[in-house]
């Protein structure tokens, strides 16, 4: 089953006593972001780093093992060999133990995607029982799997034709909300203002399409690189300052703006304010070009009788 992409990772899938065969897609492309290498600015070379020990001098990478420090400058340390001879079962199979709902899983724990494929045809139907099964109840299955050196807690679903997997967090990585949330006020708002705020969601709701989204400052940085290969000097812009605490702005005058609705002042809409002080001027010149002296009034016209 030849693929586009070298494969992530390795090993089986399992549900219970069936056992699959599976490789795992990095699901994420990072190589349209711009990387900036640290240059010698009068040479305009390049700056490189050389592993150095105090009092040792340079160093070869035959020579670099990690350690784990116990206490200032004490390490033990851990060859190679030793660190593979983990034998860890996730390091060659995702085994699902359980299964949650999908709305279940706070986004807060999605790290990032991978794709799971058959590794070789006899493992094609296998994998589609799997998936359809997933789907048909709405579930993510959860298994944890050995991965860049540390074992990830992952929730497997269906995807399309395919499985994604997808790496969260362990809880403890998380920190609480109640830190940073204390200071909001507690009071219910008054329930126009949030009438008004469910209207503007909806009048600006419509399909995610992520595509219609792009990275503008890695744009502008691109455009920046390529002023500057044609030789010509860029010039900052003067930045806005930032707004400050004194400028309040009317919370319900702001929220029926962005609907499009006039703001009212008075009880009355701007709009009908407007309307009404051009109606009053309209008849106080009316009045001012066919009214009479002010020493005299017009005598009143007679009714006409009715015929019997």
């Amino acid at each position: 089953m030849a693929k586009k992409h070298r494969a992530y990772w390795k090993g089986y899938l399992r549900l219970s006593l069936v056992t699959i065969a599976v490789e795992v897609y990095n699901g994420v492309e990072s190589k349209s972001e711009i990387s900036f290498r640290q240059i010698h600015k009068p040479s305009g070379r390049r700056i490189n780093y050389q592993k150095i020990v105090p009092g040792v001098g340079k160093v070869e990478n035959a020579d670099v093992v990690k350690g784990y420090e116990v206490d200032t400058d004490t390490y033990v340390i851990l060859e190679p060999e030793e660190i593979d001879s983990l034998k860890l079962e996730s390091k060659k199979t995702i085994d699902l133990v359980q299964f949650v709902d999908a709305s279940e899983v706070d986004y807060r724990f999605f790290e990032r995607p991978y794709f799971v494929a058959p590794a070789d045809p006899l493992a094609g139907e296998g994998f589609v029982v799997i998936r359809d099964a997933l789907r048909d109840t709405g579930k993510l299955g959860l298994a944890q799997v050995t991965i860049g050196g540390r074992e990830w807690l992952v929730a497997i679903g269906p995807l399309q034709d395919g499985l994604v997997m997808e790496l969260l967090r362990y809880a403890d990585e998380l920190r609480e909300p109640e830190d940073f949330f204390s200071e909001i006020p507690t009071e219910t708002p008054p329930k126009q203002m949030v009438d008004l705020a469910v209207q503007l969601i909806e009048q600006k709701t419509r399909p995610f399409e992520p595509s219609a989204f792009h990275d503008r400052y890695q744009d502008a940085l691109k455009a920046l690189v390529q002023e500057k290969m044609k030789g010509r000097k860029v010039v900052a812009p003067e930045e806005e300052g930032r707004p400050s605490g004194t400028n309040v702005i009317d919370l319900m005058e702001a929220l029926k703006r962005s609907l499009g609705t006039p703001a009212k002042r008075g009880g009355k809409t701007t709009d009908e304010t407007s309307n009404e002080t051009k109606s009053e001027k309209g008849r106080k010149a009316t009045k001012a070009e066919g009214a009479p002296a002010a020493s005299k009034k017009a005598a009143p016209k007679p009714r006409a009788r009715r015929k019997a």
